[in-house]
C-alpha cells in the first residue's frame, strides 16, 4: 500500500495533467480549420417550375355580373304632316302592336294647284303601356316626330365584359345562364348580344332592349329575360356564358404560353437542361389553362412560368392547386 501511495497515484496525477495540458495546448495552438464559405460561388441551385404537358378539359365559362334593367321605351312616330284630328287612346293605356294612336289630317297639292285632304293614322309600333303621351286635337307634327312613347313589358339583363375576354368568345353564343341575386332558379336568356360603342356614339344610346345598362364605354352584353320569369328592375344578376368546351386535348397553364388567343410562345425544356422558344396554336381558354392544338406533344416538359414575366396575383390557383373562396372550391 506504501508503494501505491508513494509511486502509483503521483504517476497516474501526471499522467492525467498531462492530457489536459495536451488538450488545451491543442485547442489553442492548433485549432480545427473549416473552409469558409464563398459568397461569390453560391453552394444553392434556383431550379424553375416546370409541366410536364398532359390532357385534360377545358370548359370556357366567361363569368359576369349583371344588372336587371326594363327594356327601352319605343317612341311612336307620327307618318304624316298635319294636325291631330282624333286621338284614340290615353296617357298610361295599354296598347298592343298596331293598334291606332290618333289620326292626322294633312294638305297635299294636286296636279292642279288645289289642295286635298291627307289622311294618316298613327299606329303603336309594339305592345306596352303608353307611358308618355300628351297629343291634343289641333296639335300639328311632321312625319318622324315623337307623338309619345310606349314601354314594353320586358326585361333585359346586362352588364360590361373586359375586352380581353372577348378573345374566349370568337364564337359568339346567342344565350346566357342567368342567376338573379334572392331570385329565381337559374334560367337561360337569349337573344344575347355583344355591343361596342362605335367613336362618337354617346353612352348610354337606347337600343332594342334598353341600351348598354348604365352607359358603360366598353363592350356590353345585354340578353332578354324571359317573359314568364319574374324579375325586377335594378336587381344583381350573375351571367355565365358558355363559350364551348374541350375533353381529352393537351392543355398548358396560362402562365406558361406568352399569348392567349390564336397562337403563343412557350419555353421547352431540353434533355440537357436548356430551353428553347417554340411557337404553339392555341384553342379554348378558362382563364386557368389553355388548349395547346399544335407545337407540343403530351410528355413535353415546359417552363411553368413565361421566363421574365411576373408572378400571377389574380388570386388564381396554379395547375394542380386548388383555393377555397366565396363561391366554393377553384381548382387549377
Amino acid at each position: 500500500m506504501s508503494i501505491a501511495r508513494k509511486w502509483v497515484f503521483p504517476i497516474l496525477w501526471i499522467v492525467v495533467f498531462a492530457v489536459i495540458a495536451a488538450a488545451l495546448a491543442k485547442i489553442a495552438f492548433f485549432p480545427d480549420r473549416t473552409e469558409a464559405s464563398d459568397p461569390v460561388s453560391p453552394t444553392a441551385e434556383i431550379v424553375d417550375p416546370q409541366y410536364v404537358v398532359a390532357r385534360g378539359t377545358v370548359s370556357n365559362d366567361v363569368t359576369l355580373s349583371g344588372t336587371v334593367a326594363a327594356d327601352a321605351a319605343v317612341p311612336v312616330p307620327a307618318t304624316g304632316t298635319g294636325e291631330v284630328r282624333e286621338v284614340y287612346v290615353g296617357l298610361g293605356a295599354w296598347v298592343n302592336a298596331g293598334q291606332e294612336i290618333l289620326l292626322l289630317k294633312g294638305q297635299v297639292p294636286n296636279p292642279d294647284g288645289t289642295m286635298s285632304n291627307d289622311w294618316s293614322t298613327v299606329t303603336a309600333p309594339v305592345s306596352g303601356v303608353l307611358s308618355s303621351f300628351a297629343a291634343l286635337v289641333g296639335q300639328q307634327f311632321a312625319v318622324g316626330d315623337a307623338v309619345g312613347q310606349i314601354a314594353p313589358p320586358g326585361f333585359h339583363v346586362s352588364g360590361s365584359i373586359p375586352p380581353e375576354q372577348l378573345y374566349r368568345l370568337i364564337q359568339r353564343p346567342s344565350e346566357a345562364q342567368v342567376t338573379i341575386t334572392g331570385g329565381p332558379a337559374p334560367f337561360t336568356c337569349t337573344n344575347l348580344t355583344i355591343t361596342t360603342p362605335l367613336p362618337g356614339q354617346g353612352t348610354g344610346t337606347g337600343s332594342g332592349q334598353g341600351g348598354t345598362g348604365g352607359g358603360e364605354s366598353g363592350p356590353t352584353v345585354t340578353c332578354t329575360v324571359p317573359g314568364d320569369v319574374t324579375v325586377f328592375a335594378g336587381l344583381a344578376a350573375q351571367l355565365v356564358i358558355a363559350g364551348g368546351i374541350a375533353e381529352d386535348v393537351l392543355i398548358a397553364p396560362i402562365t406558361a404560353v406568352e399569348g392567349a388567343s390564336g397562337t403563343g410562345n412557350v419555353y421547352v425544356v431540353l434533355p440537357d437542361g436548356s430551353t428553347e422558344q417554340r411557337e404553339v396554336t392555341l384553342g379554348l381558354n378558362d382563364g386557368v389553362n389553355v388548349e395547346i392544338t399544335g407545337g407540343l406533344d403530351e410528355g413535353e416538359t415546359i417552363l411553368q412560368f413565361v421566363p421574365g414575366a411576373p408572378a400571377p396575383t389574380d388570386g388564381m390557383p396554379l395547375p394542380g392547386q386548388c383555393i377555397e373562396t366565396p363561391d366554393g372550391t377553384i381548382c387549377g
